[in-house]
């Protein structure tokens, strides 16, 4: 069997690593049209960074693993093609700032079909999109091929970046949906579930229709994000009343019909999925008539973005109603630990406000290079340090907006010693211990304390 992923980004490369891992009889290459990131795959230095990545790629690379830019060579060859492009939200047209922007879906449809004439194909959605996309995938391939035969599948990806490697070697579950009411499309389902069975047990791979897979990755999201805005929610009302969210959230999850996970307050959530798929979301209720289901969504959004704009409101009036020119100290620019993705990263935010504030930013971050924050913020008062000493060195305060591990075992002591006082600590992930802080000195603040 022969399998093509159109796309090598971060659901791309590892999935299908992992599945080339599992599956040493399945020849897997993954395409893009871009050299640079192919190249990357190809090399030493992968274009992600992912615990555990490098090494499962090294280990099929070149064996039943490829990376290429041979686009339609790949398509012709393999008996699945997984689709696992980018789906941003729409910047224009109807939509615009909600909806997803399916023109590389429809881009890499229309793709399979001027090249593929003849045999069948089993066509994967991978990348995150909205409920009845695979309608409009189907309507593209059976238009514009000439007698070849496609089945559309739905196999959305449920990743975390930072344990991505480890959620697809033991997985919650795995999703698949179908066609279930033709022979054709159940035997499509079987395929793709006989990859997955060489090393996920069968209880755990989901069978369903296609409607129902393609809108459960959006609510899946969408119910972890408003877990966070909730917690970050009652952040702000601890602070006004004197509880301890960590306490709350402590109590409130041993209640088994809560649970625990995604009860951490912190500056707000980020990444490339949350925001996207709750957006997204919102503009489907809309679309189908549903304003009060719209408005419900919206408000995670509001929350998150209330709960950034709170955070460097804080840092702003406790420096005395003013940050200009004063240097702050960015610890952590990733949106979360153990990744280099920077996409929607709550740190972005609140420094484009301290910027506004006229503020000077030390950034630093273990996994994120000065080209990428550049980017995000441009040079204009912002410095990138390889080192969090020298960039918290002079500084007037210290914000900490990811929650890297090595953050907890600083030097906070030579910290102090070598910045401008009274010297101010923000920790935005709730990582270390204030009262110690405290004791050497630092006018600490943390989220919902």
């Amino acid at each position: 069997m022969n399998i093509c992923c159109i796309g090598a980004g971060y659901v791309g490369g590892p999935t299908m690593a992992m599945i080339a891992h599992k599956n040493p009889s399945i020849e897997v290459t993954v395409v893009d049209i871009n050299a640079e990131r192919i190249a990357k795959w190809n090399s030493s230095e992968l274009p992600i960074f992912e615990p555990g990545l490098n090494e499962v790629v090294q280990s099929t690379r070149g064996k039943n693993l490829f990376f290429s830019t041979e686009i339609d060579e790949a398509i012709l060859r393999a008996d699945i093609i997984f689709v696992s492009v980018n789906t941003p939200t729409k910047t224009y047209g109807v939509g615009a700032g909600r909806a997803a922007d399916l023109k590389f879906v429809e881009l890499c449809a229309r793709r399979i079909a001027s090249v593929v004439h003849t045999g069948k194909k089993i066509i994967v959605e991978k990348s995150t999109i909205p409920v009845r996309t695979a309608e409009s995938i189907k309507k593209i391939l059976k238009t514009n091929s000439n007698g070849a035969e496609f089945q559309v599948l739905s196999n959305p990806e449920f990743l975390a970046e930072g344990t991505a490697m480890a959620d697809l070697e033991n997985p919650d579950r795995i999703l698949i949906g179908g066609d279930v009411a033709t022979p054709e499309g159940n035997t499509a389902i079987e395929t793709l579930v006989s990859i997955y069975e060489k090393w996920v047990t069968r209880d755990r791979i989901i069978t369903t229709n296609l409607w129902s897979s393609e809108l459960s990755k959006l609510v899946a999201n969408a119910f972890l994000a408003q877990r966070i805005s909730s917690i970050n929610s009652i952040s702000a009302l601890c602070e006004a009343t004197g509880a301890d969210v960590d306490e709350v959230a402590f109590a409130v999850g041993r209640d088994s019909r809560i649970g625990p996970k995604f009860l951490k307050a912190s500056v707000g959530f980020g990444g490339s999925c949350f925001q996207k798929d709750i957006l997204n979301l919102v503009y489907l209720s809309e679309h189908f008539g549903l304003p009060e289901v719209a408005e419900y969504w919206n408000q995670v959004i509001k929350m998150n973005d209330w709960q950034k704009k709170r955070f460097g409101q804080k840092i702003v009036r406790s420096l005395f109603n003013t940050v200009s020119d004063k240097k702050i100290a960015i610890f952590g620019f990733a949106f979360k630990k153990d990744t280099n993705d920077t996409r929607e990263s709550a740190a972005i935010y609140v420094c484009r406000d301290l910027l506004e504030e006229q503020a000077q930013v030390s950034i630093y971050d273990p996994q994120v290079g000065e080209e990428r924050i550049v980017e995000a913020l441009g040079s204009s008062g912002v410095s990138v340090s390889d080192d969090p000493y020298e960039a918290a060195k002079d500084a007037h305060a210290i914000a900490i907006l990811t929650e890297w591990d090595e953050f907890k075992s600083l030097d906070f002591q030579r910290l102090y010693d070598n910045m401008m006082k009274p010297a101010f600590i923000f920790d935005g992930r709730n990582l270390l211990a204030i009262n110690k802080l405290r004791k050497i000195g630092f006018e600490a603040h943390c989220i919902g304390k």
